[in-house]
């Protein structure tokens, strides 16, 4: 017998003590068969409490008590036909019957009222907790979560109240939260009654679409502390489920109720189906679950309501809890790689996979996909490279493998530019770079250092490609109009070969930059389709241009009269290399004048021509540049904040971190040197443990995995100490000769990585 079935047997049993007539199959077209525990003829409009109420009143009490007292089931949604069989010789409408039998007829049971408070409720469970009475707080438990009626009737702010909206749940949010947080307090019986009622709720047979109550009842269940266990699983799955089964404009409602709890319960709530997938997919003891094979949709039914949480912390603002705290890290150890070709060959069908839900998947497994992709695809070139040789009778040359790039430091831009023009071809191998003159082989330092001069170079202000704002410290594309944007297309290149060879890059752009390059994710198949035409707002603004943005925002709050005072036209100047120049925001904009009605509109454009039109030809040029060497399908799981990421790695350096994950060669962690540089080391201002990290690795920003990713290596040299500390950036290694002193480490140490740049042979 599996746990499922063991968990829900004692539900089987009550079914069997059922009358017969309540215990066999229902009639053709009523429910889904006889193996659902209770009969598809639903349960009944009164409750308990209704009966003991309709006991005194006359012949229709009677009948009533008939159909609902002897059965044991309550809170139907609709009565059946008496005897569907049975051919009427006249048909009564209610339009027949005289005045005073009318009654308007219920489309959803009627709640019983319940008037415990939660002041009420806190006095009994203080009362129960001093004297060992339960009797109280065990009759309000097993009354309470007997089924979605009850649960409403408890919590529900006003019984029969619609709260039909997306912003009020109606639900009595803090009676909610002293029932839960009291209930891991109560004697285990109480406990086992809850999980019994949930499991008797749960295992109606539905009919017809689920009314507000129905989502209420969802929304109070999902809450419940008792699913951190592992023994209550099970019933977990099941509740997740039937809330996954929702249709989307139920769904809809959960999303708006869910972003109004406390952040501490929506934490709570999230973190435990991160666990419970986690748990599902490595479980501390084979036999802990059913078999994955009788509960495969487990995990699809845990990730979907998950999305409902996903999706109800962004659109909230500011956001619940950082979008990172929904990665699951368990998911860096599955075969992600089978689980994204699923996704490419089935997409979003019915065939559940990870990638359905990439919020669900951290940057680490999303970027190793994108290099496993990457790799396939260098793999697939060099192949073609080398089977078109071979095919030709040709000698072959290993160079065919990489993608070399010679340059010259002195002409390094447009050596670049020449270079990946002329190779656009190679540019899914793998980047070997070359300096001229200068002895080398590229075992990855070298094009860390090309990176770096290139970056640096096409950025400085003085080229004109970018412009630095001071304000928001980001550089943005300059609007100056020219015939060749093939530089902005260089730079989109190197972001892209960056992600590819898994190089990080010291840039500057804001968030918005990147929501651009992922609009649309792939590159349109038809040529003439708009690319980074991202939706743009006065928030997006405020990251490049804060003043403007500030000005813009007043005039959107300014209480007098807009059209005199600002003296504003749907018209607007630009200052491109020195000249200044008008564009119309919309067809005769010079002549249509600001006002209070239209200012929004006048905002709106505004933007989208500062941050889309005007840069337009650069921005695409740029945009095709990326796309060229990533043109991955994984570019698809990404959020902006992730390939910045991907791209620029992380600028917080935490030096605690590299020590923890540093390998030595020649030294132990506790040798005198090793301590020192230590010492030193984390003393630095950040400024030189930049350097120090450039000095080592090739560059300065943490890559996507965290320090541990760096495979930092400290390496003895057995040289005088007179001599300066070296380094291998391939292989990010540092050599320190054995310094006797903390004093003379420091000094070394600091002359060689300020004096960094240039490389000799690696």
């Amino acid at each position: 017998m599996d746990g499922e079935h063991s968990a829900l047997s004692g539900v089987e049993r009550e079914r069997e003590r059922l009358p017969p007539i309540y215990n066999s199959s229902p009639p053709a077209g009523l429910g889904r068969g006889a193996k659902q525990p209770f009969p598809s003829l639903g349960t009944f409009i009164s409750t308990l409490s209704q009966r003991r109420d309709m006991a005194g009143r006359g012949l229709a009490g009677g009948i009533m008590g008939n159909l609902t007292g002897n059965h044991g089931l309550r809170h139907g949604r609709e009565l059946p036909p008496i005897c569907s069989n049975v051919r009427q010789k006249h048909r009564l409408s209610i339009d027949t019957l005289p005045p005073e039998v009318k009654a308007p007829f219920p489309s959803d049971p009627i709640i019983p009222l319940r008037t415990k408070t939660t002041k009420e409720f806190q006095e009994d469970m203080e009362h129960a907790l001093q004297s060992g009475d339960w009797r109280e707080v065990r009759e309000f438990y097993l009354t309470t979560f007997d089924s979605f009626i009850e649960i409403n009737a408890a919590f529900k702010r006003e019984a029969n109240g619609l709260f039909n909206t997306i912003e009020d749940s109606g639900v009595n949010t803090k009676f909610v939260n002293a029932v839960y947080d009291a209930l891991l307090n109560t004697p285990q019986d109480i406990q086992k009654s809850v999980l019994k009622g949930i499991i008797n709720s749960l295992l109606r047979e539905w009919k017809g679409p689920r009314t507000k109550d129905d989502l209420r009842a969802y929304f109070i269940l999902v809450q419940n502390p008792q699913y951190s266990s592992t023994s209550t699983y099970v019933i977990y799955a099941h509740l997740l489920r039937q809330i996954a089964a929702l249709s989307e404009a139920d769904h809809h409602f959960l999303v708006h109720w869910f972003k109004k709890l406390s952040a501490r319960r929506f934490r709570q709530l999230v973190e435990r189906l991160l666990q419970f997938i986690s748990t599902r997919l490595f479980p501390a003891e084979p036999d802990e679950f059913p078999p994955l094979s009788k509960c495969a949709w487990w995990i699809p039914s845990a990730t979907k309501v998950l999305s409902l949480f996903n999706a109800a912390n962004s659109v909230s603002s500011p956001p619940i809890m950082s979008f990172t705290d929904f990665y699951n890290i368990t998911l860096e150890h599955i075969d992600f790689m089978e689980d994204y070709r699923s996704w490419q060959n089935y997409g979003n069908s019915n065939r559940f996979s990870f990638c359905q839900f990439p919020f669900i998947l951290s940057t680490v497994v999303k970027k190793a996909i994108i290099q496993k992709d990457s790799e396939q695809q260098m793999i697939s070139q060099a192949r073609q490279s080398l089977v078109s040789k071979v095919s030709r009778r040709q000698r072959v040359d290993m160079n065919l493998l990489f993608l070399n790039i010679k340059v010259r430091r002195a002409q390094l831009l447009s050596d670049s530019l020449d270079e990946l023009t002329r190779k656009r071809c190679d540019l899914k191998k793998k980047l070997r770079v070359t300096f001229v003159g200068e002895a080398g082989l590229d075992m990855g330092g070298l094009t860390k250092e090309w990176f770096l001069l290139l970056v640096r170079q096409i950025f400085h202000t003085d080229y004109g490609m970018f412009t630095y704002m001071k304000d928001s410290r980001c550089h943005w594309f300059s609007s100056w109009k020219c015939d060749n944007y093939s530089e902005f297309q260089l730079v989109g290149t190197l972001m892209g070969l960056a992600v590819y060879n898994s190089i990080a890059l010291d840039i500057h752009f804001p968030l918005y930059c990147y929501r651009k390059l992922l609009t649309p994710p792939t590159v349109p198949c038809d040529q003439n389709a708009l690319v980074g035409m991202a939706n743009a707002t006065l928030d997006d603004l405020q990251q490049i241009m804060p003043e403007l943005a500030h000005g813009l925002g007043e005039l959107l709050s300014y209480e007098g009269n807009v059209e005199e005072d600002f003296y504003l036209t749907f018209q607007v100047f630009q200052e491109e290399m020195g000249v200044v120049k008008s564009y119309n925001l919309k067809p005769g904009g010079d002549k249509i004048p600001v006002t209070k009605q239209n200012r929004k509109e006048y905002v709106q454009l505004y933007v989208d021509f500062l941050l889309n039109k005007s840069i337009y030809k650069q921005f695409a040029a740029f945009y095709h540049g990326f796309h060229s060497v990533c043109a991955s399908d994984a570019l698809m799981l990404l959020r902006p904040e992730e390939v910045e990421m991907l791209v620029c790695g992380s600028p917080e350096l935490d030096m605690s971190a590299l020590q923890k994950a540093a390998q030595y060669e020649g030294y132990s962690k506790t040798d005198a040197t090793v301590r020192c540089f230590w010492d030193v080391v984390l003393a630095f201002p950040l400024e030189l443990q930049k350097k120090l990290l450039h000095f080592a690795t090739g560059s300065d920003r943490v890559p996507v995995g965290g320090m541990a990713d760096l495979n930092f290596k400290i390496a003895k040299i057995d040289v005088p100490t007179d001599w300066l500390p070296i380094s291998h950036t391939c292989f990010n290694q540092i050599c320190l000769p054995p310094y006797r002193t903390r004093k003379e480490l420091k000094q070394k140490l600091t002359i060689a990585i300020s004096n960094a740049e240039g490389f000799g042979l690696e």
